[in-house]
């Protein structure tokens, strides 16, 4: 069975048709470079992420974050979209828009979605934040979705399916009594923002596209409390779950390696998921 019809391994072909990419040592270092400068932004914002902070604010320290270190913001004016990174709180799916108007409260969760383009390659990763005194039933979504995301990187290895990434995910989900959200998934990526192949999050084991040394994609479940239908608001970009229940959600880029796979968003400092201490 072809799965990848293209197999790109000078990193030279870097145009968007559908084909799942494998990529060399080059990708791999440009990768390495781009999940760290995306990882260590998200750690550098743990201090700021406090009752009364606009999300704007966040927004603002993103983008002097990546500028900083050399990168520019991937959804700066992508699609039309005006903001250097997503900031999704509460009920809010993905894709939530900074506001000057939007101030964080005690006892929110707030998933900031932040990449980096650095040096021509994207890395892609959000992670969740407890806002003061979070109440035990927020936490928890908090805690069985970041188990999610790394259940589903176990299965992230040569040989395995895509399936079984996303069989992983949705069991643990489940049997928790979550929803898993259908409507939006991870993606491949690289020297583009968003490739094939599309990561699913909830399926079927051993089926979808074999897993390869050199595909690089995200992994990046969004967990509901109550059931997994989302809608999009009139801004064409906040999705929200139908119901109004909490939604959390955590990312990481990966590369597919000889033996497994290599996380390159990874926290420099250990700030994995909340509370950060």
């Amino acid at each position: 069975m072809n799965d990848l019809a293209t197999i790109d391994r000078d990193d030279s072909v870097i145009a968007r048709h559908g084909n799942i990419k494998l990529h060399g040592p080059t990708g791999f270092a440009g990768m390495r470079a781009a999940g760290r400068c995306a990882a260590e932004i998200l750690d550098a914002l743990v201090p700021h992420v406090v009752p009364g902070v606009s999300t704007q604010e966040l927004d603002d320290i993103v983008f002097a974050e990546m500028r900083a270190r050399g990168a520019i913001p991937a959804t700066l004016g992508y699609r039309g979209y005006t903001k250097s990174c997503c900031t999704s709180i509460n009920h809010v799916v993905c894709h939530g828009i900074p506001s000057t108007d939007r101030t964080l409260k005690d006892g929110d969760i707030v998933n900031i979605d932040v990449t980096p383009i650095l040096d021509g390659w994207h890395g892609d990763t959000s992670r969740m934040y407890l806002v003061g005194n979070v109440p035990l039933k927020a936490r928890k979504l908090v805690d069985v979705t970041y188990e999610c995301l790394m259940l589903g990187i176990e299965q992230a290895k040569p040989g395995n399916r895509l399936g079984d990434i996303s069989h992983a995910i949705q069991t643990h989900a489940e049997k928790h009594r979550y929803g898993v959200v259908r409507d939006f998934c991870g993606h491949g990526l690289g020297r583009n923002f968003h490739d094939a192949p599309e990561v699913v999050h909830a399926g079927r084991p051993g089926t979808g596209p074999e897993l390869r040394p050199g595909m690089f994609f995200t992994i990046e479940p969004m967990i509901n409390i109550g059931k997994p239908d989302c809608k999009v608001l009139d801004d064409g970009w906040t999705a929200v779950t139908r119901d109004r229940s909490l939604s959390a959600q955590f990312e990481h880029s990966i590369g597919i390696t000889e033996d497994g796979c290599e996380i390159f968003t990874a926290s420099p400092r250990g700030l994995h998921k909340p509370p950060y201490a």
